[in-house]
């Protein structure tokens, strides 16, 4: 485990980019992006938010030499609405259908549920799932401690915000989740965020954002054993989904085969790394494929 000191955030990147596509899959479509040029990585983001929110770490691997490929989850940003449920599950076979459109084989990255979904997506098509990289990921079913609770006072906030957002179905208080898990603000923040209440009131967006939170992460849990590709796991010290950010990077390891996961800590960092410092995200995230992959 290696941990890393935060650097500021000076990007100015628009939130919003043209060129969109779209993967019907089922009944539904997926809305995605691309950038660069060569090997193939996926970007899918976490609950509640946009493939925008990769609007700075997606051409910092397009530079690297990388065609990049990010992604609106099922129910959010330009995706379709309508589906029956969004588990990491369901997320990992709408990740191997854009792969297979797209030609694959990928390196998929995927932050919070999508790093689950990321676990998924490799134990069950490894001849499609090159690496995965997970942020701050629920892969594992997460427990609440209430020790913790009551000692740190960011597991705390962000618990009763992610509870509040839940039991009364409130953008608003998502948006102070936000505030919380951002303990490093981007230059754009407040178009970002203007961007993202924009897209979640409209008609139905936010009924599939909370669809997110019926999930408990086990469908996850029980892949990790079975992930063969190497695996990058990156974790924020602040990050206020869990008590003890490396702890759980490093009991994800573990559950790993032997061999297959590293991890990586950022300090300071809260649970959007990827916007909060993408520039180190993008040379851990470089520096772990010219290692471990043979792209």
């Amino acid at each position: 485990m290696t941990t890393h000191a935060l650097p500021d955030s000076g990007s100015t990147s628009s939130p919003s980019a043209p060129g969109v596509s779209f993967l019907t899959v089922g009944t539904g479509r997926i809305a995605y992006e691309s950038v660069g040029d060569g090997p193939l990585i996926v970007l899918s983001h976490g609950i509640g938010d946009l493939r925008q929110s990769y609007r700075f770490l997606a051409p910092l691997l397009a530079e690297a030499g990388y065609r990049v490929v990010s992604a609106d989850l099922r129910g959010h940003g330009d995706s379709s609405t309508g589906w029956p449920s969004i588990s990491r599950a369901d997320v990992a076979s709408d990740l191997l259908a854009l792969i297979r459109h797209l030609g694959g084989p990928a390196v998929v990255v995927g932050q919070s549920l999508s790093g689950g979904a990321a676990t998924i997506a490799a134990a069950q098509a490894p001849g499609l799932v090159r690496a995965v990289v997970e942020l701050n990921p629920f892969t594992r079913v997460p427990k609440t401690d209430l020790g913790a609770m009551l000692r740190v006072g960011r597991y705390r906030r962000g618990g009763l915000l992610m509870g509040a957002t839940v039991a009364f179905r409130s953008l608003r208080v998502w948006l102070r989740y936000l505030d919380t898990a951002y303990p490093g603000k981007p230059a754009d923040w407040a178009d970002y965020t203007a961007v993202l209440r924009a897209k979640l009131s409209e008609p139905g967006r936010m009924e599939q954002f909370l669809k997110t939170m019926k999930t408990n992460g086990s469908d996850a849990e029980a892949q990790l054993p079975h992930v063969a590709c190497p695996a990058l796991i990156v974790m924020g010290s602040a990050d206020p989904d869990f008590p003890d950010p490396a702890a759980e990077g490093a009991a994800i390891v573990a559950a790993l085969p032997a061999g297959v996961g590293s991890l990586e800590i950022i300090d300071g960092a809260g649970h959007y790394l990827h916007a909060e410092c993408p520039a180190q995200v993008a040379a851990l995230v470089t520096r772990f494929l010219a290692d471990r992959v043979d792209v």
